[in-house]
């Protein structure tokens, strides 16, 4: 096992990339509290390694395929325990942006796991197309493909429950009805 190449270079990536990875990390796990230990669990890996002197496109692919990683281990590890759901609460004692977050969860969740992990590093992370095509072993190409492909299964998932909101006169957070 050899070490970070200074001290210094994973400080440096912790401020960097730490907001990205626990942003991604938070919706592959579906959890924060996971998602933070997740994200620790990154960096213990960084730091177990020798941080590769590349260009930054190639830097953020490789923190990013880690993460990657580290989110396909702890889907694995859940899949072997079960657990309670958010969508099991009872109907009633959920707002309008509880059953979206379910929603978009579950919609998340019919994706194939390369399909959303390269969603939800283009949509979270704002990783560009090189740098997931790096974190997920792909061609730039295939990277906009899988988005866009992504992108259209969970536009057709969330249209239901999209209208059921609009009918309810649920509105996004932070804008506001026009007075009539």
């Amino acid at each position: 096992m050899s070490i970070v190449t200074s001290v210094a270079d994973a400080e440096s990536l912790f401020a960097q990339y730490y907001d990205r990875l626990l942003r991604y990390l938070g919706r592959a796990a579906g959890e924060r509290e996971a998602a933070r230990d997740l994200t620790q669990e990154v960096f213990l890996r960084v730091s177990r390694t020798a941080i590769p002197s590349s260009p930054e496109t190639q830097l953020a692919g490789w923190l990013f395929k880690i993460a990657r990683n580290v989110a396909l281990d702890h889907q694995r590890q859940r899949r072997r325990r079960p657990e309670t759901d958010l969508s099991a609460a009872p109907e009633g004692t959920k707002d309008g942006h509880q059953e979206m977050a379910v929603a978009l969860k579950q919609a998340l969740a019919t994706l194939s796991d390369l399909d959303r992990d390269v969603f939800l590093l283009r949509e979270v992370s704002g990783l560009s197309r090189e740098e997931i095509a790096a974190a997920c072993d792909l061609t730039p190409d295939a990277v906009r493909s899988r988005i866009h492909r992504a992108r259209l299964e969970l536009r057709a998932r969330l249209a239901a429950p999209i209208e059921v909101l609009r009918q309810q006169h649920i509105r996004p957070r932070g804008t506001t009805r026009a007075p009539r």
